[in-house]
């Protein structure tokens, strides 16, 4: 079967975030900016999840959705076969969003003014939230060693004071796109044990892995920390249906269950019909699709990667996985507000500004690539006549 990433889907003026939104988010108000920011993509999503939603069209009633048994055994056998966990259809709650599934795990195992610590820079609604619950944003910055992020945990135990109760890892990493390494993910499961820290693994990029290379889960790489491990995932990603606004959380462990189960109840209501029948189709029907999206991911990061480093002063930090690619102008000497001017106004390009990151995201800003070849070779032609004063 052929797949089509390259045909332009006509996005303005739909609702779309990431097209309707992006000049009062980025200031890039010109009318042929190319958006690169929200974390979504451009294509349609796998034919599998059109057909179940014309269904649900065709038949005109759209009530409230019942009997998530075969939707379950779906993600089950997709843990499974494409990531070696066994979980089982128990341990799955389901929310409005991984967000929404973050905030759950909040109310369940911490109290207001507990500390919670983020790796940064890591994905800005992490911290939001955190706030938003009155508990402590604890951020612990990573250093840049061989060209990836690492974690201190030297640094972050020498930091520690006993107030926190809880650490969020982004897994994939969110920016940055890092693949955690069996020994990385394994030293962290032993400190958050050590420190008797609840451990919420986010790894909602786990299906957006580049030809090659493979994404570990932290459940199956780490299983001496099922006591403590509470993982929050989605389809929304890896089969570009975020407007499900669905995911789906798993808590293996039976005491953990317990308490995520009570302060689900409070929080979460009826799903999302749509949002349901999306992420079964997705899981039975989108393997091959995947598959060719990661591939021409895979492909769109390369071009702009090369085409963005061959400007002096910027630098790409290489990735396996996910579309949103980490870009550095500490070597331009610029300040903050002269490069993201030159990106939004001169580049008429819409991209994240690296201090909603957190601390380590100062001199950086991130592009998304999940858009068509012909929108990242002009966002490359763009970039470095923007920045041609430095060549």
């Amino acid at each position: 079967m052929s797949f089509d990433f390259d045909t332009p889907v006509q996005l303005k003026n739909t609702h779309s975030a990431k097209y309707d939104a992006a000049g009062i988010a980025t200031g890039a108000t010109a009318d042929d900016t190319i958006p690169m920011w929200v974390a979504d993509m451009d294509f349609r999503a796998p034919q599998a999840v059109l057909d179940v939603l014309q269904g649900e069209i065709d038949r005109g009633v759209l009530g409230y959705y019942t009997n998530d048994a075969s939707l379950r055994s779906a993600i089950c056998d997709w843990m499974s076969s494409r990531h070696g966990w066994q979980a089982q259809p128990e341990w799955i709650y389901f929310s409005h969003g991984v967000i929404a599934g973050l905030g759950i795990a909040i109310e369940a195992y911490t109290e207001k003014g507990d500390g919670i610590i983020l790796f940064t820079p890591v994905y800005h609604a992490f911290s939001r939230t955190i706030q938003a619950k009155e508990r402590t944003v604890v951020e612990s910055i990573m250093p840049i060693v061989d060209g990836a992020y690492q974690m201190d945990l030297n640094a972050l135990q020498a930091q520690l004071t006993g107030k926190e109760k809880m650490l969020i890892f982004c897994s994939p990493h969110n920016p940055g796109g890092k693949l955690w390494s069996a020994g990385e993910i394994n030293a962290l499961a032993d400190f958050c044990l050590k420190n008797d820290l609840i451990l919420v693994s986010d790894e909602i990029h786990m299906d957006l892995t580049f030809p090659g290379h493979t994404h570990l889960n932290t459940a199956v790489t780490a299983p001496q920390v099922t006591p403590n491990l509470v993982t929050i995932t989605a389809a929304s990603k890896g089969f570009n249906i975020a407007g499900a606004e669905t995911s789906f959380n798993i808590v293996e462990d039976a005491k953990l269950r317990e308490r995520y189960a009570h302060a689900h109840r409070a929080f979460s209501g009826s799903n999302n019909r749509f949002g349901m029948l999306m992420i079964e189709a997705a899981l039975t029907e989108g393997r091959e699709w995947l598959d060719h999206c990661t591939q021409y991911l895979a492909e769109n990061f390369a071009i702009f990667r090369d085409g963005v480093n061959d400007i002096p002063g910027l630098s790409v930090m290489d990735m396996p996985s996910t579309y949103l690619a980490w870009v550095d102008f500490s070597g331009t000497g610029m300040t903050r507000e002269e490069y993201t001017k030159r990106v939004a106004k001169d580049a008429r390009i819409a991209a994240n500004d690296g201090p909603a990151f957190g601390s380590g995201g100062e001199t950086h800003m991130r592009f998304n690539v999940a858009t068509t070849r012909a929108n990242v070779e002009e966002a490359v032609k763009r970039l470095q006549a923007a920045f041609s004063d430095l060549q």
